[in-house]
This record gives structure tokens, C-alpha cells and sequence, in this order.
């Protein structure tokens, strides 16, 4: 039988709480019933509902325990604050296994596609562990930590935040040996009052948790690269750098699509390399230089780095192509609804621009959020990168996507709704055989819904391209 992840006997001295009820032997560790798994530690936390409510019903689906601060029926460990408990628990699980090499992912995009490209080349190389989908904030990050199994050779976390003083504290929890800045731009500004200055300086914060003599990947083609370097020279940090320019240790020559993968062209530390990725995002050759460097500070072999990014697929509303076989015809999806900013933003349609298409090249856009008071302007901005790209048609939802409505010429308009529910319909109904879609959008103005009306007008088995 498999060791367990924790004994109840470990989580009370480790949180130093009281057991209360039967010993019992955790394989994992919730904080959602609906997604607890025979076995696991669930985590009665405090927030819009009370964990303490769904204690019942974490037992029903099987969990082996619970971590309260009032009584409970059934195994449990007793402590005053369960938020407490958990981040004590995750500093707990880094502590008692020593021999981890541990690398942390910050960035204003790219963070969550990035550090599941390292961890597939973590996984390859032996034991490994990484956040799941984008656990990356105050609770994720302690959660990631307390579910790492005490036999694991590496680990990749996943930082983020909205406001200053978020990554301080979670990167001094993870001490990392590595950690990777993927870029610093326009995102979450309205919550800094100088702007884009205020996202660098909270990004740079990752850099106060790294171990003595730990690696720092930079990105050399960003306009805060001198400043990032400064303060990673600071906290200690050994700087490889990532980008296009000579001097950079892991440098991008060519980025080419020539169907649904591309190839990367580029020098690792002079070598040249060349090699195919899944991604067609034109992002993904910086990004894939960031991966190559993360893994080669923890200690992964270049082989394995490579292999991995070849077989890396786009994630879930972040790039993935499906082939729709509507009843008209088929044509491409490539839902990118997960998020959205304007470097993002600006990076998906040019890609979009550059791949072939048998029909037109259509976007269907949603606001993107927490953009401060320069929110219209840069809505109104994408009207060029669309016009570069030769976008045929441009389809908008919400009040932020107005702006950019406004500013198209009548010939690339597609179509404008207020929400994106009210925009899907006409999506669906223009679109034709031979036409690659595009769908993006902040995930809070809902770009999903007009994905998940494309995808719902599928006759056929909607394979993945």
C-alpha cells in the first residue's frame, strides 16, 4: 500500500492542533466537496460559505478526515483558524522533504500554460509536482504545497496576484530554487496607482523568497527587463535571460507554423536548437525559451525539456483548436475565452493572422478587465494589431469592446452585442465552412459562452485539431 500523505497524527503536530475522533490517513487534500476523492483531508475554510457546512457531506464522498476549528462528527484534527492551518501544512510539507527542487512562475501572461509546459518536463525526469490549473493565489498556493508527496524530486508553483504585497508572502512560502517572470505588462492596473510600474514592482516580489545562490529567468525583450534584474541581483539571484537579442541565454531566431504545430529556431547558450512544439501561439517561442531555462536550473536534462514541449498540448480555453463540424460545414475553433489583456490579446491575433485558412479569419472578442482608466484606449488600440493581421471579420461583446467596435471600418465589422450570451448567436450564425474562429476574452465578461456555442454546433466527433 502506497504511504499515505499525512497521518492525523502529522497534521495536528504540524499545525499544532488536537485530534479529535479516530486516527486516520490522508491521500490528498480538499477545500471543495465537489471535488473531494476517497481519502483526502478536507479543509473546512471560512469564505462566502462555510466549510464547516459541508462537513457532512466531504464524509459521504469519502474523506478521510477533516480540518475544523468546531466540532465535527467524524476524524478530525482541531485547530482555531483552518486558513492558518492549511499555509502551516504546506510549510510543513516543503520542510519534510528537503531534497525538492522547487521553481515558481509569475507573469502578467502566461503564467498557468508555463508552468504546466515545466511540469511536463519535471515528470519526465522523476517524481514531480505542480499546482492544478491556476491554484496560484493566497489559498492555491499553500493547498499546492500541502498536497506535494514527501517522495517528490521537483515542483513547480504557480504565483500571481492583483495587488501589491499578494507574491511576498507565497513566494516565502514555496523558497523556491528557481523562478521564472514571464512578462510584465498592462494587466490588473487598476489596482496600482502608477500603473504598469506598480505590476513590475509586485512581480519582482517572487524574487524575495528565492534559496541563496537561486536562479532567476528573466525575460530580456520586456520593458522592465533592467529593472527585474536589478532587484534579482539583488535578492542574490543567478539571472539567465530569455528573448530575441544577442546575449540571451536561451535566444528565439524563428517561430514558423507550417500547419497545426510550429517550429522553434533558437540558441541555448550559443547551441542552436531546433525543434517542433504543438503550440501555434507566437508567444509560445518565448515562452518555450523560459521553459527550456526553468528546467535546466532544476536539474532536467535538455532532452526531456525538448520532449516535453513537444508533446505539451494547449490547454482549456487557452489556445486548444477543435475541428466543429457544424451542420453547414466545418471550420476551426481556437478558444482562448480563459483570459485576455492587451499583450495577449495583441499576440493571439497575429498569430491568428499568420495561420492559413481555407475561409476567413474571424475574431469574436469580450472586454478585457481591470485595465484601470486607460481601459477604452487600449480596446480601441486592438483595432490595429486586427488590421495588421488582416482579421476579416470582428465580432464584440460588452462596453469596454465598444470602444474597439467604434474604431473598426464597416467592412471588418461582424457583429455587437452587450454580453457575450447575446453575442454568440451571432457568431453562430455567421460563421461558415473553412473559416478559423478565434474566441477571447477576460474570463469574467464570459468569452466561454460564445465558445460553448460554436462548440454545441458540432455534428460530428469535434476532435481536437
Amino acid at each position: 500500500m502506497a504511504e499515505p500523505l499525512w497521518t492525523s497524527e502529522e497534521i495536528a503536530r504540524a499545525v499544532g492542533g488536537k485530534s479529535a475522533g479516530a486516527a486516520f490517513a490522508a491521500t490528498g487534500v480538499s477545500i471543495d466537496t465537489r471535488t473531494v476523492e476517497p481519502g483526502d483531508l478536507f479543509v473546512a475554510l471560512a469564505g462566502v460559505r462555510d466549510g464547516h457546512e459541508f462537513v457532512e457531506q466531504a464524509f459521504e464522498k469519502g474523506a478521510a478526515g477533516v480540518l475544523a476549528s468546531r466540532q465535527v462528527f467524524g476524524p478530525a484534527v482541531m485547530v482555531e483558524d483552518t486558513f492558518a492551518a492549511l499555509e502551516k501544512l504546506g510549510v510543513a510539507a516543503r520542510d519534510r522533504a528537503p531534497q525538492v527542487r522547487r521553481g515558481a512562475v509569475t507573469g502578467s501572461v502566461g503564467k498557468t500554460s508555463v508552468t504546466q509546459a515545466i511540469m511536463a518536463g519535471l515528470t519526465l525526469a522523476g517524481p514531480a509536482h505542480a499546482s492544478v490549473k491556476s491554484y496560484n493565489n493566497h489559498i492555491g498556493v499553500p493547498l499546492t504545497l500541502a498536497r506535494m508527496p514527501r517522495g517528490a524530486e521537483r515542483a513547480v508553483f504557480e504565483i500571481g496576484m492583483n495587488h501589491e504585497g499578494e507574491i511576498r508572502p507565497l513566494t516565502r512560502m514555496v523558497r523556491p530554487h528557481a523562478v521564472a517572470i514571464t512578462t510584465v505588462g498592462p494587466v490588473h492596473t487598476e489596482n496600482f496607482p502608477d500603473g504598469e510600474a506598480g505590476v513590475a514592482r509586485a512581480k519582482a516580489e517572487i524574487l524575495e523568497g528565492l534559496e541563496p545562490g537561486g536562479v532567476a529567468v528573466l525575460n530580456a525583450d520586456n520593458r522592465w527587463f533592467e529593472f527585474l534584474k536589478g532587484e534579482a541581483l539583488k535578492a542574490g539571484a543567478e539571472v539567465r535571460t530569455f528573448g530575441t537579442g544577442e546575449g540571451c541565454d536561451a535566444r528565439l531566431i524563428d517561430f514558423q507554423v507550417p500547419a497545426s504545430h510550429a517550429v522553434v529556431q533558437a540558441r541555448l547558450h550559443g547551441k542552436a536548437l531546433d525543434f517542433p512544439i504543438l503550440q501555434t501561439g507566437l508567444h509560445w517561442g518565448l515562452n518555450s525559451m523560459a521553459v527550456l531555462l526553468m528546467l535546466e536550473a532544476l536539474g532536467v536534462d535538455l532532452d526531456d525539456g525538448l520532449a516535453a514541449l513537444g508533446s505539451f498540448e494547449p490547454l482549456a480555453g487557452r489556445g486548444a483548436e477543435t475541428e466543429v463540424r457544424a451542420e453547414r460545414g466545418a471550420f476551426t475553433l481556437i478558444d482562448e475565452s480563459y483570459n485576455a489583456n492587451p499583450i495577449s490579446m495583441a499576440s493571439a491575433i497575429a498569430t491568428l493572422g499568420g495561420r492559413p485558412a481555407a475561409g476567413r479569419r474571424m475574431v469574436a472578442l469580450t472586454d478585457m478587465l481591470e485595465l484601470g482608466p486607460e481601459a477604452q484606449a487600449f480596446h480601441a488600440g486592438l483595432a490595429g494589431p486586427l488590421e495588421k493581421a488582416g482579421i476579416d471579420l470582428v465580432f464584440c461583446a460588452g462596453p469596454l469592446m465598444k470602444s474597439l467596435w467604434d474604431a473598426l471600418p464597416p467592412t471588418r465589422r461582424g457583429g455587437y452585442a452587450d454580453t457575450a450570451a447575446e453575442l454568440a448567436p451571432q457568431v453562430a450564425q455567421a460563421v461558415e465552412p473553412g473559416d478559423v474562429v478565434m474566441v477571447k476574452g477576460s474570463n469574467g465578461s464570459k468569452a466561454s459562452a460564445v465558445a460553448a456555442a460554436l462548440k454545441a454546433l458540432d455534428r460530428g466527433s469535434g476532435e481536437a485539431a
